[in-house]
C-alpha cells in the first residue's frame, strides 16, 4: 500500500524565487547529466585556473531548456569570475555593446543568449574584441572619419544558440571550444528532479519523480516546470498528498500523456492519421487542418515528435509512424512503407 507524501510547508527563502536562479545549479558538480561536457569543461577551466588566465570563449548549442544559460553561470562560477548577462536581439546599436565590453574587467566573463539573433554589424564589432582584445570605433562620417582602437581587459564570451547554423562562420571560428548539449536520459531527469524537488522543499517518493521524469520530455527546463505544477495540484486539490497517483492525476489535468506529449502535438498526430491517412501530407496542408502556423509546427512540435520517432519528415511530406498508431491507440497500416 503507498504511503501518503505530503508538502512541507515552504518557508520565505530565495530558492523560491523562481526557476531561473532558484534551481540553477553553482557548480559542475551540481549539474546533473551531460557528462562528457563536464568532464572535457573541467579540465578546460582547471587548466585556465592554472595558468592564472581567462579561459577560451565557449559556444553552447542545442534545443531550449537543456542548461545552456545554467552552464554558463557555471562556468563563472567554477573560473570565480563576475559574468554580465545580454541576448542577441538586446544588443540593438553597436554603443550598446561597446558600452558593456569597456566595463568587463580583468577576466569577467560576456554571456550572450541567442547569439545567432545578433545583428551582423554588431558580430564584425565582436571580431577584434575576441581575437585581439581591442574595440575599433570609427568618428565621424566620409574623408574626415577615422578609426579609434580601445584595448579591452581579457575577457571570456559565452555564446548560446538554438540555432547554430545561423551563425556565421567567422564568429564560430573565434570560440575556442563548441560544446553541444543533448536531451537528457530518464535517470539524469530523475536526478535532476530530485535535486529540484529538495531545493523547493517538496518531499517527494522516487516513484513520483520518476512519473515526471519519463513525461518531461527529456529537457529540464520543462521537468521542473512540471513539478511545480504537481505541487500546486496537490497543495489545492489533494490536501498536500504527493503521490504517484497524485502526480499522475495533476499531469493528466494538465493534458501530458505518458510519452511527454500535449494536447497541441495529440492534435498533429491525430489529424494527420484520420485525414490524411497518416500522410504523406504537405507542412502548409498540415498546419491549415490543425489550425496552428507553419512555422509553430515546424519550430515547436515536430522537434520532439520526430526525436520520440512518432514522425517522419519525407519528400512528400510528413508522415505518422507506427509507433504513433499504437500511441494513439490505433492500428498501423499494413503497408505503410510504400508511401514513404
Amino acid at each position: 500500500m503507498e504511503t501518503d507524501v505530503r508538502l512541507s510547508a515552504p518557508e520565505p527563502q530565495e530558492v523560491d524565487r523562481g526557476l531561473d536562479v532558484a534551481l540553477r545549479p553553482k557548480t559542475l558538480g551540481d549539474f546533473i547529466g551531460q557528462s562528457k561536457i563536464k568532464e572535457n569543461l573541467r579540465i578546460f577551466l582547471e587548466a585556465a585556473k592554472g595558468r592564472e588566465e581567462a579561459c577560451e570563449h565557449v559556444l553552447l548549442y542545442g534545443p531550449p531548456g537543456l542548461g545552456k544559460t545554467s552552464l554558463a553561470h557555471v562556468i563563472a562560477n567554477e573560473m570565480g569570475a563576475q559574468i554580465k548577462v545580454t541576448s542577441g536581439p538586446a544588443l540593438e546599436r553597436v554603443g550598446d555593446l561597446a558600452a558593456i565590453l569597456t566595463n568587463l574587467e580583468e577576466g569577467d566573463i560576456l554571456f550572450v543568449d541567442e547569439i545567432h539573433r545578433m545583428n551582423r554589424s554588431i558580430e564584425e564589432v565582436l571580431y577584434p574584441a575576441m581575437e585581439d582584445f581591442a574595440l575599433d570605433i570609427v568618428i565621424g562620417k566620409g574623408p574626415m572619419a577615422r578609426t579609434l582602437r580601445l584595448d579591452l581587459k581579457r575577457f571570456t564570451l559565452i555564446g548560446a544558440t538554438t540555432r547554430l547554423s545561423l551563425l556565421s562562420a567567422p564568429l564560430r571560428d573565434r570560440f575556442g571550444v563548441t560544446y553541444h548539449l543533448d536531451f537528457y536520459g530518464v535517470d539524469d531527469m530523475r536526478d535532476i528532479l530530485k535535486r529540484s524537488s529538495q531545493l523547493l522543499q517538496i518531499d517527494m517518493s522516487t516513484e513520483a519523480l520518476e512519473v515526471i521524469a519519463h513525461r518531461a520530455r527529456r529537457t529540464p527546463r520543462i521537468g521542473n516546470r512540471l513539478l511545480k505544477r504537481v505541487r500546486d495540484y496537490a497543495q489545492v486539490i489533494a490536501n498536500g498528498n504527493l503521490h504517484a497517483d497524485t502526480v499522475h492525476q495533476a499531469l493528466s489535468s494538465l493534458e501530458i500523456d505518458t510519452r511527454g506529449l500535449d494536447e497541441a502535438d495529440r492534435r498533429t498526430l491525430k489529424s494527420l492519421i484520420e485525414k490524411f491517412e497518416g500522410g504523406p501530407v504537405g507542412l502548409n496542408t498540415l498546419a491549415a487542418a490543425t489550425a496552428e502556423e507553419m512555422e509553430t509546427l515546424e519550430e515547436v512540435i515536430e522537434p520532439f515528435l520526430l526525436q520520440e520517432g512518432l514522425l517522419l519528415r519525407t519528400p512528400r511530406g510528413r508522415v505518422a509512424t507506427d509507433a504513433a498508431y499504437l500511441h494513439l491507440g490505433l492500428k498501423p497500416p499494413e503497408r505503410q512503407a510504400t508511401i514513404l
